[in-house]
């Protein structure tokens, strides 16, 4: 008994010394990272990867009084996708923030995980099972570095969204998401103005704050587009500014023409609008689908009778056929994550989700991906409505866009997981604070400090989110 004791002490002595040694590597290879790009490689070229090491330094720094600070400074900079690429590592911003994040929430987040958690980590897990043979049967650098890639983007995601609920940041992280999307808003009108005063009308692909696709640009924006429209009680977006941002969203998101995103930001709000239990949401917004729709069909209409075959839909179409015939050569296992890396014959990213892992990881690979999908899918949509909505939609609204564009893409799928573990870890702070804990409640951010009447505890409560 005495010797389970001791282990016990020393377990929980080594939590906090290995969270030590974690905020001083992070704080250590910080000031090296942002020494070198500001110096070796020049502040002129590098600005923003330094700007963002130097934000994560300053989080490490203030971890030891704010345990969630890396994983709020890492919270907007998952929207940034220029690559660091140095040393041989071709490796965006985004990655690398959601890496030091994970980290974090690991050492110093809430346990134990939720119920829905797990399951939602499980069904990952048989993902990452399946894939993991088409890793043994095609050994190269490129398919290992991917396999855990894949895991970071989802359940690395999955875990820092958590942490940041579980902790009562919830409300604040997505904020600082929408502003990230706002910014991204704002340098799409930018873009636009002046690519409009040439003359040219077609999609935007915004310039600032960084050089990006249209469609990453469009599908990032719907996911803020939709956190704005669902608006949980916990998340508490006054209905002027909430006015405001959907029409700034909507707006960046029509000039960048993403037909992706478009769709999946549709499907989201119908099925928002399906779920009766949650109130303040009109069907008449339903209505507004239909110019979306008609501009949908009308762009992928004058593609086809163009009659050009370097346009994006014949393009699709010629990469669909020859992905199919390169499949047949290893069709259980697949040739292996990120094999255009490695085969000279397919030198492109398969242009739709279920193509590209059926093409990586075969059958088997597939298996899991749907196995995962329909697993996470069902978990998010039998919870209750308050946080099950925004996390099941959002998600559903990534495997919609992958549908019609390249799935497995660095933020675009990292962002959807980490906002669906803030539901979670909102769902689990409130249970942990029911109203009857919540006067005095000690909590970061609490601006409530005299006491309430009973009937606004349950207000207070989720306020404090």
């Amino acid at each position: 008994m005495t010797s389970t004791s001791a282990a016990l002490r020393w377990l929980e002595r080594l939590g906090p010394t290995w969270a030590n040694v974690w905020r001083w590597v992070l704080f250590a290879a910080g000031v090296a990272l942002a020494v070198y790009f500001l110096l070796v490689r020049g502040l002129v070229h590098d600005a923003i990867p330094a700007f963002v090491i130097a934000g994560l330094v300053i989080g490490a720094a203030l971890t030891m009084r704010v345990s969630m600070a890396i994983p709020l400074m890492a919270t907007p900079v998952l929207f940034v996708v220029t690559r660091l690429g140095f040393g041989g590592i071709d490796l965006t911003v985004s990655d690398a923030a959601l890496a030091a994040a994970f980290g974090t929430a690991v050492l110093l987040g809430t346990r134990p995980f939720s119920r829905e958690l797990r399951a939602l980590l499980w069904c990952n897990a048989v993902y990452q099972f399946a894939t993991v043979l088409t890793v043994i049967v095609n050994p190269y650098i490129q398919n290992t570095v991917e396999w855990f890639h894949a895991w970071l983007l989802v359940s690395g995601a999955l875990v820092m969204g958590w942490a940041l609920g579980s902790a009562g940041y919830a409300r604040l992280a997505l904020r600082l998401m929408v502003t990230a999307a706002v910014v991204i808003a704002i340098g799409t009108f930018a873009t636009g103005a002046v690519q409009y005063v040439h003359g040219d009308f077609v999609g935007v692909y915004p310039t600032w704050p960084f050089a990006m696709h249209k469609n990453f640009a469009g599908t990032v924006m719907a996911f803020a587009a939709l956190i704005v429209y669902i608006n949980p009680d916990w998340a508490r977006c006054a209905k002027n500014p909430r006015r405001a941002l959907m029409i700034t969203l909507i707006v960046a998101i029509l000039m960048t023409q993403s037909r992706q995103a478009l769709i999946g930001l549709m499907i989201a709000i119908v099925l928002v609008v399906s779920r009766r239990r949650l109130s303040g949401h009109s069907r008449a917004v339903l209505l507004l689908l239909i110019p979306a729709t008609w501009m949908i069909i009308s762009m992928v209409n004058d593609q086809i009778q163009s009659q050009n075959k370097f346009n994006s839909v014949f393009q699709r179409l010629d990469w669909l056929r020859e992905l199919y015939a390169y499949w047949k050569h290893s069709p259980i296992f697949g040739h292996g994550l990120r094999f255009w890396y490695v085969d000279p014959t397919i030198h492109y990213q398969p242009p739709q989700g279920e193509v590209e892992v059926l093409v990586s990881a075969g059958i088997v690979g597939l298996l899991g991906f749907a196995i995962m999908w329909v697993g996470m899918i069902i978990v998010l949509w039998r919870m209750d409505p308050v946080y099950g909505t925004l996390a099941a939609t959002v998600v559903i609204s990534r495997l919609v866009q992958g549908q019609f564009d390249l799935f497995w893409v660095s933020s675009q799928v990292s962002i959807p997981f980490v906002i669906a573990g803030i539901c979670l870890g909102a769902k689990a702070w409130v249970e942990r604070h029911p109203p009857s804990m919540v006067q005095g409640a000690a909590f970061p951010g609490t601006f409530v400090t005299t006491a309430l009447p009973l009937s606004g505890l349950h207000r207070a409560s989720r306020d404090r989110l």
